[in-house]
């Protein structure tokens, strides 16, 4: 049931259940599944449209910023709304391009509402507050800790209609949301230009389902994605 809660940003706190917004969930789905979601902004983001997940590396090369940016820019033209971590890097620019383009974008927090990491984006927090919609599963108060971003991740495999990395290391955090979407049977793609590093997690991935995005594909990409309206039993 939705709670009365502190307002962030004058946005008030909203306390829901994923069943609230993604309807029924499977069993894996329910197992793995927060049980509850903290919203502040616009929540009618989590009923209607179609949604992926862009995520990637803290630090990106500048190619792989541009890239973001053109991928990004894709997704809000086709109206997809484009669903990041607020982590520095290729989140950032993510928010910052859907925002730049009067796009829509969700932001999924490692944080509580009422707190930001990495600190630099605070003002980017607000903004997707004011305009678009964070998210958090972590109550006021909660403890930040470094196993929240991985379980953050896990939470923007479930909401998401698909997941795109852009760039990843050996050792990226973002692996973690690679293998979430798999196990859910979310589609999860890898820029081709990502493919040519050769990273032997990327490589397992792949055969595990996730496929190479490039500008060859990316009409068929959409073609695919699910078309989504608003679960009728909910309202905002």
């Amino acid at each position: 049931m939705e709670q009365p809660l502190p307002t962030v940003n004058g946005k008030p706190v909203r306390a829901l259940v994923p069943q609230d917004f993604l309807g029924p969930l499977n069993a894996y789905e329910v197992r793995n599944a927060p049980k509850t979601i903290y919203t502040a902004g616009d929540t009618s983001l989590l009923t209607a449209g179609r949604r992926v997940s862009v995520v990637g590396s803290r630090k990106a090369a500048p190619a792989d910023l541009d890239r973001t940016r053109d991928l990004v820019r894709e997704l809000v033209s086709h109206c997809v709304t484009v669903v990041s971590g607020l982590a520095a890097g290729i989140d950032t620019i993510a928010h910052e391009t859907a925002l730049g383009m009067d796009g829509a974008t969700i932001a999924v927090l490692g944080t509580p509402l009422d707190q930001t990491y990495p600190k630099s984006n605070t003002e980017l927090q607000k903004r997707i507050i004011a305009s678009n919609l964070a998210i958090s599963q972590y109550s006021f108060g909660a403890a930040v800790r470094r196993e929240n971003f991985v379980l953050r991740n896990r939470t923007m495999a479930l909401i998401c209609d698909a997941t795109i990395i852009v760039t990843a290391s050996e050792s990226s955090g973002t692996q973690h949301q690679g293998w979430e979407a798999i196990r859910l049977g979310r589609p999860l793609f890898f820029l081709e230009s990502l493919l040519k590093e050769n990273v032997p997690w990327i490589s397992e991935q792949m055969r595990y389902g996730g496929e190479p995005l490039g500008d060859e594909n990316l009409d068929l990409f959409f073609e695919h994605l699910p078309e989504r309206g608003a679960v009728d039993e909910f309202a905002f």
